[in-house]
């Protein structure tokens, strides 16, 4: 039987579906809250509009570093905070091993989860060889070692961590994060710990986090569980001498999280209900042709490229493959939250087309009809 058959699964499936949609209903009301928790838990807040905003917070933040690392996130990925420090002066860590050789290989991510999963074993052993100065046979072991020990000796230096987030608790202040590497337990005990996230990932509590993070790992990799499900509710403390509050212990001092808007507010609800496992993409006939010509930035398939609309505008959307979409709906038939990304695809190409951007083959079918009566010469 396949996980996802699974009655508990199963049950789950309806359990978050309907955290996401009752989320997504009251996000003003959780955004007003999680502010308010933040503040009780000593992290600091910030809303950010704009990628623009949200760079400049957290260039403000690291303007004095020379170093920072990062995990995979897509919301970094759609900011381009990477290119933005770099111009910056500042170098720049992935610590994800897929995203850390898509930085040695200067390509793009082509799956959420997997984003290196294009390359074969050779070429990356012959990347590392070129970019680290080293020598490594072309064996998965050998690549990861070689990746980690390179990452683990920048990380000496680094006191700024910057991930993303899976889910965030409203009530509780709570910041959840999955992963199976374990960088970002490293990330989250550097000095200072950055987090960003777009306003679509709150949720009520620190049960409903738990449960879209389990969901999302179930769709993503097939497991139950991820490795590490990494819950952040504040700086590192302790009061184990004289039950007096000590802060600054093993963990970060200081814990800025930034929630992202940069047009969400936009967006119809469904389009926000997304949890991210990229199972949408691994079912699209187009993104198994094209790959990721067939989205933008980190955001890919269908439901990507109708997001685009609501962050970058009519002509992003066209240029991520809008006029691709065969609006078959498999990739609702397989989300677990069975997101419309046809329909919403649909209301995108309206607003794309009004805008004026079409491909010359429509307007080309369009005169054929209006000449012959009929699209075929």
């Amino acid at each position: 039987m396949e996980i996802i058959e699974d009655p508990m699964i199963r049950e789950l499936k309806e359990t978050v579906k309907n955290i996401r949609e009752t989320s997504i209903k009251n996000l003003e009301k959780l955004l007003q809250r999680v502010g308010e928790s933040f503040e009780d838990n000593d992290i600091e807040f910030y809303i950010a509009e704009t990628g623009e905003e949200a760079n400049n917070i957290i260039y403000d933040i690291v303007k004095d570093e020379k170093t920072i690392a990062k995990s995979k996130s897509n919301t970094l990925t759609e900011i381009n905070l990477v290119k933005f420090l770099e111009k910056k002066g500042l170098e720049v860590i992935e610590t994800d091993l897929g995203d850390r050789i898509i930085q040695l290989t200067n390509d793009k991510p082509i799956h959420p989860t997997a984003p290196a999963l294009h390359f074969n074993m050779e070429e990356i052993a012959d990347t590392i060889n070129e970019k680290l100065k080293v020598k490594v046979d072309a064996n998965p072991e050998d690549i990861m070692n070689t990746i980690k020990s390179d990452v683990l000796r920048k990380l000496e230096d680094v006191n700024v961590g910057i991930t993303g987030a899976n889910a965030v608790a409203a009530y509780d202040g709570s910041i959840v994060m999955v992963h199976n590497e374990g960088n970002i337990g490293l990330l989250s005990l550097k000095d200072t710990h950055i987090v960003v996230f777009g306003i679509d990932k709150l949720v009520s509590t620190l049960e409903d986090a738990i449960s879209v993070a389990k969901l999302e790992t179930v769709y993503a990799t097939g497991s139950r569980v991820p490795s590490y499900i990494g819950v952040v509710s504040g700086p590192s403390k302790t009061a184990d001498i004289q039950k007096i509050l000590l802060k600054n212990m093993y963990g970060a001092s200081r814990v800025v999280a930034i929630a992202l808007d940069n047009g969400r507010r936009k967006a119809p609800p469904e389009c926000l209900w997304c949890i991210g496992c990229g199972t949408c993409i691994t079912s699209c006939p187009i993104y198994n042709v094209v790959g990721y010509d067939f989205g933008y930035k980190g955001y890919l398939g269908g439901r990507g490229v109708a997001f685009t609309n609501f962050i970058e505008g009519e002509r992003a959307s066209f240029d991520a493959g809008i006029y691709m979409c065969t609006l078959c709906s498999r990739c609702t038939t397989k989300c677990p939250l069975e997101v419309p990304i046809a329909d919403i695809i649909e209301e995108v190409r309206c607003k794309v087309q009004r805008a004026g951007y079409k491909l010359d083959a429509h307007e080309n079918i369009k005169r054929n009809i209006k000449e012959t009566g009929t699209p075929f010469r």
